[in-house]
C-alpha cells in the first residue's frame, strides 16, 4: 500500500511528463480500437452484402457450371428438377439464366454475361421488379449495375445491340434497353453482366425451363434434390476466395496495430529512462532509508500501470463518444472505393465489440507494465552511496 501511495503521489507531481504519456497512450488506444473496428465493420459488410446480393443461404450449380470459365455457359444450363422446382415455388430459392452474349456500345465489341432473373424473386435484394415495367416488346428490358455502365459508356435509357447464340447452336441478335443503372455493391454480380428477365431470356435461348444456378434463400442452408445435374455449393465454398482475401489482408491492419503500440510505447519507455535519471538521488535517499532495490523497481512499474490506467480513463472520456458516433452515422467513402474488389457501400459502419476493448485494453496494460520495467533493470547494479551523489 505504501509503494501505491508513493507511485501515485510521484504520477500527481510529474505534471507534463504524466500528461505526456497519458495523451500518448490514450491516442494510441482510441486509434487501435477505431482501426480494428474499422476493419471489423468494413468485413462484415462485405461478407453480408455478398449474401444479400449474389450467395444467399448456397446455390445449386448446374454440373458443368463454372463462374470462371466463360466457354462453358453454353452447355451448363439444363432443365430444373421437380423437387427444387417446388422451393422455388415456395419462394425458398430462385433460378437464374447465365448466357455468354456480345454487346456493341460505341461502336466496339464487348463481352457480356446476360443474366436472366425472375422479376418477382424475394431471394436477393436486386430490384428485379423494375424489369416488368417495360413495355417496350421489340426490346429486351435490362439493368446494369454503375460499374458496367462506366466500362461501357451505358446509362439509363440506352439502346445496345447484344449477339448470342441460343442452345441450337445459332447466332441471334437484339436490342437490350437499359431499363436502370442502380448501385450494386458487389463486383461480381456487376462487372460485364446485365441482367434481363429470366423468361425473356428462356424463350430467345430457346431453353424453357432451364437454368444455369439456384440461389437458395439465405435463412435456408441447405435444400436437398434427387438430382445429379445439379450441385449444391455452401456458403462456407462461395465466401472461401472473399475470406481468404480479408485475412491476407489483416496483416496490414494488424502492421499498423503494431506500429501504433510501439510508438505509444517508446514514448513511455523513453520517459521511464529520463525519470530514472532525474530521480537517483531520490532513488538513493529511498534505498538509505531501507527500501530495497527491487522496492524501486516495482515503484516504477506501478507508476507505468499507474500512466496506463489514467491513459485508458482519457481515451474512455474521448474516444467512446466519437467511435459511438462513427458507429452510428458511418464514415462516407470516396466514390473510388467502390471500384475495388470488395462488395462495400459508400458508407462504412464501424463494428466495435465488449472482445475488441478488453483485448486492446489488456495488450496495451501488459505492454505498459513491461516497457516500464525494462529501464528498472540498472538500479539492481546501483550503490545508494553512488546515487545520493547523483552518480
Amino acid at each position: 500500500m505504501f509503494l501505491l501511495k508513493l507511485a501515485l503521489r510521484n504520477i500527481t507531481h510529474a505534471g507534463l511528463r504524466t500528461w505526456l504519456n497519458v495523451i500518448v497512450l490514450s491516442l494510441a488506444f482510441v486509434s487501435i480500437v477505431l482501426t480494428e473496428g474499422l476493419y471489423d465493420g468494413m468485413s462484415e459488410q462485405v461478407r453480408d452484402a455478398e449474401i444479400d446480393s449474389n450467395v444467399g443461404g448456397g446455390q445449386f450449380w448446374q454440373k458443368k457450371y463454372d463462374p470462371f470459365d466463360p466457354f462453358s455457359f453454353e452447355i451448363s444450363h439444363s432443365e430444373i428438377p421437380s423437387d427444387l422446382n417446388k422451393e422455388i415455388e415456395r419462394g425458398n430459392a430462385s433460378p437464374v439464366l447465365i448466357v455468354s452474349a456480345a454487346i456493341f456500345p460505341r461502336h466496339i465489341i464487348q463481352s457480356v454475361r446476360l443474366k436472366g432473373i425472375d422479376p418477382d424473386q424475394k431471394i436477393v435484394n436486386l430490384p428485379a421488379s423494375i424489369l416488368k415495367e417495360h413495355s417496350d416488346t421489340t426490346s429486351i428490358p435490362g439493368f446494369i449495375g454503375f460499374r458496367m455502365a462506366k466500362s461501357a459508356g451505358l446509362h439509363a435509357g440506352d439502346y445496345v445491340s447484344a449477339r448470342w447464340r441460343n442452345i441450337k447452336g445459332t447466332f441471334d441478335a437484339g436490342d437490350i434497353k437499359i431499363i436502370k443503372v442502380i448501385d450494386i455493391n458487389s463486383p461480381l454480380i456487376d462487372k460485364d453482366q446485365i441482367w434481363v428477365p429470366l423468361e425473356k431470356l428462356r424463350k430467345i435461348m430457346q431453353a424453357p425451363g432451364q437454368a444455369s444456378i439456384i440461389i437458395v434463400h439465405k435463412g435456408i442452408t441447405k435444400i436437398h434434390t434427387s438430382s445429379r445435374d445439379w450441385v449444391f455449393k455452401d456458403r462456407n465454398f462461395l465466401l472461401k476466395d472473399l475470406n481468404e482475401n480479408i485475412n491476407r489482408k489483416k496483416v496490414y491492419s494488424t502492421f499498423f496495430y503494431v506500429i501504433l503500440i510501439g510508438m505509444a510505447l517508446l514514448a513511455v519507455f523513453d520517459t521511464q529512462v529520463l525519470s530514472i535519471f532525474k530521480r537517483r538521488k531520490e532513488m538513493g535517499t529511498l534505498m538509505a532509508l531501507g527500501m530495497t532495490k527491487w522496492n524501486v523497481i516495482v515503484l516504477f512499474a506501478i507508476e507505468g500501470c499507474l500512466a496506463g490506467i489514467l491513459a485508458f480513463i482519457a481515451g474512455s472520456l474521448y474516444g467512446f463518444p466519437l467511435l459511438s458516433y462513427l458507429a452510428n452515422k458511418g464514415i462516407i467513402l470516396p466514390r473510388m472505393i467502390q471500384q475495388s474488389q470488395f462488395a462495400i457501400g459508400l458508407t462504412l459502419y464501424p463494428k466495435y465489440g465488449l472482445r475488441l476493448y478488453i483485448v486492446t485494453s489488456l495488450i496495451l496494460f501488459v505492454s505498459v507494465i513491461v516497457v516500464s520495467f525494462l529501464p528498472t533493470r540498472r538500479i539492481t547494479k546501483l550503490k545508494p552511496t553512488d546515487a545520493l551523489r547523483g552518480k
